[in-house]
């Protein structure tokens, strides 16, 4: 796409030469694009398009692309930054539209497009149908859910209205608010009609929104309790700024209530959907929003005669049930008199069980006392005890002293030192007895283990693949280096190695074809019968010595 400053070239477009044996003129790319740039700006300098607006794309840097087209063409337009704000109609899908400016090309694709200067709406049924997709696309983000909706409170202290200082509709609302109940009314003045209207509107309820409920003392500014967005009636393209997009989000996203009063009855706007109440005009949303105070005044005072009528009676009620009740009772005083002469009983009984308790646990602890010995009798018996053992102690210990003594006495008489040296020779003879046969065994038994070493090696190498390769068979392995066992493996295309017995290997591919059949030429002699060869001997196992 061009750029919105691109420079014009003033370069004069000057006709090449033509080529020697022709009449046509040869041109540069660059030079036809120059001339039918020239040619397209020239005939079509100002021209109005009407169309449908497809696939609108808004770039980072603030131009939109778009493109128009009917059932027949589409024409690429674009529409520079400068221009958007501008607008009165934003570019949107589908969007039926009449829209003013001036044709170019762009060379660097080779194409044609429209460059906007002005946009509007196709007709009424463009606008309507721009609005029916507009409301289907936000009921669809849930702003016009009802469970979203607030109650609006029964008698707001500060309302918040949002609608012209010089229209009708403000004084409609201060007049009626004042015959029904009068209220602190703060006016943020706004325009209701144009270009400015929607951003006015919408900058005026996020205004009240943001006032910090409760603030200090002595604020000029209170938050409201309800706001009120009133216009008077007027025609579609009159209220199309109460239908704009941002209009509509900040009154489903207000945190105050907010009732909504735009045009006749018979007038409806997409805010009357977001708000959380709609009145079908500026001064049905005033009496919407307060009652009427000399109503509620009458409906206090009739309360309050009910409410006396219905204590008294309730009273009254009360007293007669208590007198009936009182009646069938007895004297209160005989009652309690009888009561307080058990609860005499009672107590002088409980003193004397107390006593009769207290003596026979004293008898108790006396029998029990006299049953027990002093602690210096149990020492002294103990210490009796003590000093009676250690005497028994003391003879049995001295006893088996003396026993003991006499018997080591007997048996060193016996002992002697000949039978230990005839032992002591004896064995020194059979250990020397002993190494020549260690010797020999060992000996003996290391060559029965490298018989067996041997014995296992041929039987290893027998048991070997090479040995099988060494009479005639090779081992087919795949490049991985395992080994090919199964025809199922060997699937055509798969490469393979074929190792014989010199450790060579061979890469082969498998075919997987049928073998073909050999011909023999006619000139070919009948081979001749070849001699059987001599039966091989079975070649002898070796059988595994003894280990001992």
């Amino acid at each position: 796409m061009t750029s919105e400053n691109a420079p014009q070239t003033s370069t004069p477009l000057i006709a090449p030469e033509p080529r020697p044996g022709s009449n046509l003129p040869e041109f540069t790319v660059g030079d036809l694009a120059r001339r039918l740039k020239r040619s397209i700006e020239e005939e079509f300098g100002f021209v109005r398009v009407r169309g449908e607006i497809s696939q609108p794309k808004k770039h980072s840097s603030g131009h939109c692309y778009m493109r128009l087209k009917d059932d027949t063409a589409v024409i690429e337009a674009v529409c520079w930054r400068g221009t958007m704000a501008k607008l009165a109609v934003r570019p949107e899908e589908g969007l039926e539209v009449i829209v003013t400016g001036r044709m170019t090309t762009y060379p660097g694709r080779s194409q044609y497009q429209l460059i906007v200067e002005s946009m509007e709406l196709a007709g009424e049924g463009a606008l309507l149908k721009m609005l029916e997709e507009r409301k289907r696309r936000l009921a669809a983000e849930g702003l016009f859910d009802p469970a979203r909706k607030k109650r609006i409170p029964f008698l707001p202290d500060v309302i918040g209205v949002v609608t012209s200082p010089t229209g009708a509709v403000i004084r409609d609302i201060l007049h009626r608010l004042n015959d029904r109940f009068p209220r602190h009314v703060l006016l943020w003045p706004v325009a209701v009609q144009g270009e400015r209207a929607a951003a006015e509107v919408t900058a005026a309820i996020e205004g009240f929104n943001r006032i910090q409920p409760g603030g200090p003392q002595g604020s000029r500014v209170p938050r409201p309790d309800l706001i009120i967005v009133a216009r008077g009636g007027g025609s579609l393209e009159d209220l199309m700024a109460f239908n704009e997009e941002n209009v509509v989000r900040a009154a489903a996203s207000s945190t105050i209530p907010l009732i909504s009063a735009v045009g006749h009855e018979t007038d409806t706007t997409l805010i009357d959907f977001a708000s959380d109440l709609r009145a079908p005009t500026p001064t049905a949303a005033a009496e919407m929003a307060v009652p009427v105070r000399g109503e509620l005044l009458a409906q206090i005072l009739d309360d309050e005669r009910r409410l006396l009528a219905c204590a008294s009676r309730a009273v009254e009620d009360r007293r007669n049930r208590v007198e009936g009740l009182a009646r069938g009772l007895g004297d209160p005083r005989a009652l309690l008199e009888g009561h307080a002469q058990r609860l005499d009983d009672r107590a002088e009984r409980l003193n004397l069980a107390a006593s009769a308790l207290l003596e026979r646990r004293r008898t108790r602890v006396g029998e029990l006392a006299a049953k027990l010995r002093h602690p210096r009798e149990k020492l002294a018996q103990a210490e009796q005890k003590l000093a009676s053992e250690s005497r028994a102690l003391d003879s049995g210990l001295r006893h088996a002293v003396t026993t003991a003594g006499g018997r080591f006495d007997r048996v060193a008489g016996r002992l002697s030192l000949t039978p230990a040296r005839v032992k002591l020779a004896d064995g020194e003879r059979r250990i020397a007895d002993l190494t020549p046969r260690l010797d020999r065994s060992y000996a003996k038994g290391v060559a029965d283990k490298a018989a067996s070493l041997a014995s296992l090696g041929q039987l290893l190498e027998s048991y070997s693949y090479k040995g099988v390769l060494a009479r005639g068979f090779a081992l087919v392995e795949d490049r991985d280096g395992r080994p090919v066992t199964r025809a199922d493996q060997a699937t055509p295309g798969l490469a393979v190695n074929i190792v014989f017995a010199d450790d060579a290997k061979v890469a082969a591919t498998v075919d997987g074809g049928t073998p073909k059949p050999e011909v023999k030429p006619e000139a070919q002699a009948e081979p001749k019968p070849e001699k059987k060869a001599a039966p091989r001997k079975p070649r002898p196992v070796p059988v595994q010595g003894s280990l001992f």
